[in-house]
């Protein structure tokens, strides 16, 4: 069973930087085309694009390099891993697309009182190929990030893309149509709205793990009544809950049991209680210290002084 699991585990963080590493390589390529263009055309909105590119591949190298970290063993300096290399990781995202939009919205009001005649039908074509590398990318990243905040991190910085790939479409079309210059700075600070919204909720749950907050959905006092309605438990008390890293939570608490049980029976009771915490709340880290007024030890009744149970 527990060779099956780190199978899986294998298997999922194979797929996962198999997505980073073509998503990396597509938008590389793409945001280097794109940048000539936004050169060669004048368009703010192309160069927003540009932009989130640039920030997209930081991004995703980011990305790749802590979903490689983090799949590294456990040590003795790292005694949890290095699972929060890819919460650091998301963190760093969300202020490379915040950092980016503060750029782009000083461009785009710059833009409102000198406005640039744009080439509509060049940035329209190059709008269309952003979406479709853009739009690709995101899907690949979508199917294997489950909860993981580094690939949700890495996905929004694609979404993000995409939909400033549509906007820079709406604002070629109508510029190769109309005399609207406007268009092009008004998408650009519409695409920063979305991206800011988007990111905050990022940042907000990097730094929830990062404080080591209860994760989101779940519910301690939830937690303390399975474990108080066990029929070999007297009392539960210093429950406390944290992420270790954006998937995987940890447990520990205090659990007095009743009666006068043997360590024997006292450990079945809490390899109970680990497998309900794991099996109803998903916990996989749980480390319970169990308590009682008098825990009798039948094992080591006969043990010399100097055995396990004179310590």
């Amino acid at each position: 069973m527990h060779a099956h699991h780190h199978g899986d585990a294998d298997a999922t963080s194979g797929a996962r930087r198999r997505a980073l590493t073509f998503a990396l390589g597509a938008n590389a390529a793409l945001f280097v085309g794109q940048l000539i263009a936004a050169l060669a055309f004048g368009s703010l909105a192309l160069l927003a694009d540009a932009a989130h590119l640039a920030t997209d591949v930081v991004a995703l190298a980011l990305a790749l390099v802590a979903l490689r970290l983090a799949g590294r063993p456990a040590s003795a300096r790292s005694s949890y891993g290095w699972e929060r290399a890819e919460v650091l990781a998301a963190l760093g995202n969300a202020v490379l697309l915040i950092a980016a939009s503060g750029w782009i919205v000083w461009e785009a009001v710059h833009r409102f009182s000198e406005p640039e005649r744009i080439n509509g039908t060049a940035v329209a074509i190059v709008g269309a190929l952003g979406l479709v590398v853009n739009a690709g990318s995101a899907f690949a990243v979508a199917r294997v990030r489950g909860g993981n905040l580094n690939l949700r991190g890495a996905f929004l910085h694609l979404a993000a893309d995409a939909l400033g790939s549509l906007g820079v479409i709406i604002a070629g079309v109508t510029l190769a149509f109309t005399d609207a210059d406007w268009i092009d700075p008004v998408v650009s600070l519409a695409i920063t709205a979305l991206v800011v919204g988007s990111t905050w909720s990022l940042v907000r749950d990097a730094t929830s793990v990062l404080l080591e907050r209860t994760p989101r959905g779940v519910d301690i006092s939830e937690i303390e009544a399975a474990l108080s309605a066990e029929s070999d438990v007297e009392a539960v008390h210093h429950i406390h809950v944290w992420s270790l890293g954006s998937e995987n939570a940890a447990l520990s608490a205090h659990v007095v049991l009743r009666g006068e049980p043997s360590l024997h029976d006292a450990q079945l009771v809490g390899n109970r209680l680990r497998t309900q915490i794991q099996n109803r709340f998903g916990i996989t880290h749980a480390t319970i210290e169990l308590e009682c007024h008098d825990c009798a030890d039948t094992v080591h009744e006969t043990a010399p002084a100097h055995g396990p149970h004179s310590h």
